[in-house]
């Protein structure tokens, strides 16, 4: 079995060193085999200068460079993408999670495909990193009907098959397991340890909930109607071309028996939801005629197929 090892970094110079340190002296000591990817998301400092030399002289390194910061979200992406292994992890950079829990992560992918870390004894201050975090953590459980603790966490061990098939873009790499189990995966969660950031400074802040929100809602379409948009919209379009239909028919009958209706405010609000009915519909219809065109393009099959249990 290999294990690739996903390592997103911006500005971490100060902890590349002993990160690498450590990653290498829990992975070494394992029966299986392993890979590093450290993806160098657009540093300025010299986070680059220091990881050249572990990729030149040791062979289960590899650094991928972007031109420019494009978020954690196309880091991980990156490593997906590049990644070789059976086993996928992903761990932040900061040292402030633990590599000595990779082994129990990875140890129970085979019977679950996605393994999540809890930061139970979380070393971040409450009012600005854990407060808001526990709120977006019950929103998300909530919303996408995916009981998690700890969405926000960095570490977490994936089967290949199932987070190959996951598209990341925007802020959704926190949401994997929730995407995850749109392909029918079996999630797990667990107890890690989680340390005090000692070097550098976070990237991440309170201004992150208000965006967690929105991509809540996004999830949520996704989950629901993204293979079955008319769905989404038809329903309510139906509804409110309906109730305009019903508005117009009414004032027909008024004007029919003499009374005047070019003055009342009912008539536009009739003829609105009619209009808005027909848009609704309309763009249910659009939304039909795209997914079908890309999954015919794509040749993307609707379903998927779990692998050979190992």
């Amino acid at each position: 079995m290999l294990v690739s090892i996903i390592i997103p970094l911006h500005n971490e110079e100060e902890n590349v060193e002993d990160l690498y340190a450590s990653l290498k002296s829990v992975m070494d000591a394992q029966t299986y085999d392993y890979e590093l990817l450290f993806v160098d998301d657009g540093s300025t400092d010299r986070t680059v200068a220091l990881l050249e030399p572990f990729e030149q002289r040791d062979p289960k390194v590899k650094l991928l460079r972007f031109r420019r910061n494009f978020g954690k979200a196309a880091a991980w992406a990156a490593g997906f993408d590049n990644a070789a292994g059976d086993v996928i992890v992903t761990i932040d950079g900061d040292l402030q999670n633990d590599p000595k829990d990779i082994p129990s992560l990875v140890s129970l992918i085979g019977e679950y495909d996605v393994v999540n870390g809890w930061r139970k004894k979380r070393q971040d201050p409450f009012i600005i990193r854990r407060f808001p975090s526990i709120i977006a953590n019950s929103l998300i459980s909530k919303v996408t009907g995916v009981k998690l603790r700890d969405y926000g966490s960095g570490l977490k061990a994936y089967k290949a098959e199932v987070v190959k098939n996951i598209n990341v873009y925007g802020e959704l790499h926190r949401f994997i397991p929730a995407l995850a189990s749109w392909y029918g995966a079996k999630i797990k969660e667990i107890e890690t340890t989680h340390h005090p950031r000692r070097r550098g400074k976070s990237k991440y802040g309170i201004s992150r909930t208000l965006m967690v929100i929105l991509d809540m809602i996004t999830i949520k379409f996704l989950q629901s109607y993204s293979t079955k948009p008319m769905q989404a919209f038809g329903p309510f379009g139906l509804l409110v071309g309906a109730a305009g239909l019903v508005i117009n028919l009414y004032l027909v009958i008024l004007w029919f028996s003499g009374e005047a209706i070019g003055h009342r405010p009912l008539l536009l609000l009739g003829i609105l939801l009619v209009i808005i009915g027909i848009q609704l519909i309309g763009l249910g219809l659009l939304g039909e005629m795209l997914v079908s065109s890309y999954h015919e393009n794509q040749r993307k099959p609707l379903y998927v197929l779990r692998g050979p249990q190992k």
